[in-house]
């Protein structure tokens, strides 16, 4: 139990920091795991947002916030465009272009 004044004041402001970054770390795991179930953009670009933020602040390592941020741009579902043709829907890729006929 500390004694000295200055002391008592840095343990309560200690307690309530802890307090704070566990708040802080507890909603990351929340937005991670939202966003490995549902794999939508939306939710991937909120988890790194606030992955970033987390980091800045020194709630976590920049170190480990690079490896969230990898591994969800790994899960993230990649966008199909579709397009309609007469049998029905079909992918269409945009990497196969038509070469102008001679």
């Amino acid at each position: 139990m500390p004694v000295i004044k200055s002391a008592k004041k840095k343990q309560r402001v200690d307690i309530k920091r802890t307090a704070h970054n566990r708040k802080q770390k507890d909603f990351l795991k929340k937005l991670i795991r939202s966003a490995k179930k549902t794999g939508s953009e939306k939710a991937v670009r909120a988890a790194v947002s606030f992955t970033d933020r987390v980091a800045r602040k020194h709630i976590i390592h920049v170190n480990k916030a690079a490896r969230i941020k990898s591994m969800l741009a790994k899960r993230k579902k990649p966008k199909k465009k579709l397009s309609f043709d007469k049998q029905g829907l079909k992918p269409s890729s945009s990497s196969s272009q038509k070469t102008a006929s001679k």
